[in-house]
């Protein structure tokens, strides 16, 4: 028999580590002195101990490595921790791609006039509209009056309010300045009555979004796309859907075009190489 301290140098274990392990269950020692207190352990405990140090390394907690000791589903174990890891691989390359976006710009002394988040869109009951605008002017006018029509179909309807969503779909797949094909939506609590073009119905959950805020008129916006969709192109993503734009401020709360919010959501998924990490 060894006493603790040899132990844990032939097992490459430190003694802090072998009492922590005995506390939780994972391995004692074959023989404790009633009267010093030392702990012996025997050399057919080296197995055990290695194999605990090799879960461990794996990543496992206690509680799992136990299970895995007493003999559960190992074969699941693993494969739930080789998801874990994976998913983990993912998040952290695109950690270090935003990381290297950012370096980028320090090294060519750009400003950063955007920053761009990944975030998930919630699913949504909204009223909305297709349709086809002349131009953006047109917004002021004809989101209004769908507010109105839908106002007088359902008096008392509530909009969300936590948060407000009111958001456009593009549905062009590309930039236009006229001839604009649009989808208007706005959250809403419940359904109600609607029309023949403007109708209730549930917007599915986006997992993922590249999103950026625009301070300004709308005329300014294709900044912020290009910004948003260089940062796509940059990080390895690829869009998904089509793009929206959220208003948060506008011309019904904010006396100046240049005190307008708006946030525009680019639904992406990862580059199949991404993936593949």
């Amino acid at each position: 028999m060894y006493r603790i301290g040899q132990f844990s140098k032939i097992a490459r274990v430190t003694v802090k580590a072998l009492r922590f392990y005995e506390e939780e269950g994972l391995i004692a020692p074959v023989f404790i002195d009633p009267v010093t207190g030392y702990r012996y352990y025997d050399s057919s405990q080296l197995p055990v101990t290695h194999r605990i140090v090799a879960l461990k390394q794996c990543g496992f907690s206690v509680a799992e490595i136990k299970g895995i000791l007493d003999g559960k589903d190992s074969a699941e174990l693993f494969r739930r921790r080789r998801e874990a890891l994976e998913r983990q691989a993912v998040e952290t390359a695109v950690q270090l791609s935003s990381i290297n976006h950012y370096l980028d710009l320090f090294e060519k002394d750009e400003p950063r006039q955007y920053e761009i988040v990944v975030k998930e869109l919630p699913r949504v009951l909204v009223f909305s509209k297709r349709m086809q605008v002349p131009s953006y002017d047109s917004y002021f006018t004809v989101v209004p009056e769908i507010g109105r029509i839908i106002r007088d179909l359902n008096p008392g309807i509530r909009c969300c309010e936590d948060p407000p969503y009111c958001f456009i779909i593009y549905h062009d797949g590309e930039y236009r300045e006229r001839d604009i094909n649009i989808e208007f939506c706005q959250a809403v609590e419940a359904r109600g009555r609607g029309t023949a073009e403007i109708v209730f119905k549930t917007v599915d959950r986006v997992p993922q979004a590249a999103c950026v805020l625009h301070r300004g008129p709308y005329e300014t916006l294709p900044r912020a796309y290009a910004a948003v969709y260089d940062w796509i192109g940059d990080n390895d993503y690829e869009p998904a859907d089509h793009p929206r734009e959220s208003h948060i401020d506008g011309i019904w709360n904010r006396s100046s075009p240049e005190e307008w919010l708006t946030e525009i959501q680019v639904p992406v998924t990862l580059n199949p190489r991404r993936t593949s990490v």
